[in-house]
């Protein structure tokens, strides 16, 4: 069997991707999930997993290389298929690939009483994937896809948020009314840092929680980010904000700081940050778990700046990954949520 070892597409922007450096030398066995290349795009750097289990026979990409979505980064192959057999299929994809056929792939934004959301897969026990304080759902683009082979995946845009309305609504009556909306009587809630909070505030919607350095459950959010974050309003005092977020610094895009700053100048977004940061990440502010017994994955960054890893023995620690480890450990952390998603029974 030979296999097409792709370039993944990752969230709604992306076009194409340059190859940072493989991680595997031809003639590898890998398996299943095994990182083989790393991969820049304007929002972020991504680790490609191999798709399937076998050899890697041949980098079509190089160093620096810059593939379309859909493009060809290497060939997995049975160590019985012959050099010629390899040739072939590499010249037969080249031949017929049209760059540009899979960039609309994927899910369209929608809204629903005033939130914006994304879907993916069909089936199974849905998921809702809630984001942090000045995120949006683009910060799952490397989690969702992931989860939604065996399941229905929604993103939201917490209100505020994104291309949700800019008002600081009730946040977790705002995910209930969007749950209600959906026909969904109850799902697998996860969410981070913000997010986290208010997943933990719906036990009652919950068929299991997923918190991923939630606000409220270790040390109190550091106040300087938050403030620094709603006060900034160039790429200059953005950047060491972002910085944070991150152990390796350098996934802070001038795309990602763009964007940013392209919401942070919308209309009702600077008195509503304001109005959020005082209700849910004031001091004394804090999750509180007692009235949820259900299934429960609690995951932090070793390096995390913004709310350090609490000294819990549920806590399932990242080494080397700060406070966005959906972001900058994105690999191990869909693993360790599939693993508990599987291991959940309803």
């Amino acid at each position: 069997m030979i296999s097409k070892l792709g370039m993944p597409k990752w969230g709604l922007s992306m076009t194409e991707g340059r190859v940072v450096g493989w991680l595997v030398d031809e003639g590898a066995e890998i398996a299943v999930g095994d990182e083989v290349a790393e991969v820049e795009t304007e929002k972020i750097n991504g680790v490609v997993e191999a798709p399937t289990a076998g050899v890697l026979r041949r980098r079509v990409a190089g160093e620096n290389d810059v593939i379309p979505v859909g493009g060809l980064l290497g060939v997995i192959a049975d160590a019985s298929a012959s050099d010629a057999e390899i040739d072939a299929f590499v010249a037969e994809f080249e031949a017929s690939f049209v760059p540009g056929e899979e960039e609309d792939a994927g899910p369209q934004p929608q809204v629903a009483n005033g939130l914006r959301y994304l879907v993916y897969g069909e089936g199974g026990e849905p998921v809702v994937l809630l984001h942090g304080f000045g995120g949006d759902l683009n910060n799952w683009l490397f989690t969702a896809p992931a989860l939604a082979a065996d399941r229905t995946v929604y993103a939201l845009d917490l209100p505020g948020h994104g291309g949700s309305v800019k008002e600081a609504r009730d946040l977790a009556e705002a995910v209930r009314g969007f749950l209600d909306a959906q026909g969904i009587d109850k799902a697998h809630l996860a969410g981070h840092s913000l997010g986290g909070l208010v997943a933990a505030q719906l036990p009652d919607r919950a068929l299991s929680l997923t918190l991923i350095a939630p606000a409220g459950l270790g040390s109190e959010v550091d106040r300087e980010y938050v403030d620094g974050f709603i006060a900034a309003n160039s790429r200059k005092q953005l950047k060491p904000v972002l910085e944070r977020l991150f152990a390796d610094p350098l996934l802070v895009t001038r795309s990602m700081l763009d964007d940013v700053l392209k919401y942070k100048r919308l209309d009702g977004v600077q008195p509503a940050l304001e109005a959020l940061r005082d209700r849910y990440l004031r001091p004394g502010v804090t999750v509180d778990l007692g009235a949820y017994d259900g299934p429960l994955l609690v995951l932090w960054g070793a390096a995390d700046e913004i709310i350090p890893a609490p000294g819990r023995d549920d806590v399932h620690v990242l080494p080397g990954v700060g406070h966005s480890p959906h972001m900058e450990a994105a690999n191990d952390v869909n693993r360790l949520i599939e693993e508990f998603l599987t291991g959940v029974r309803t």
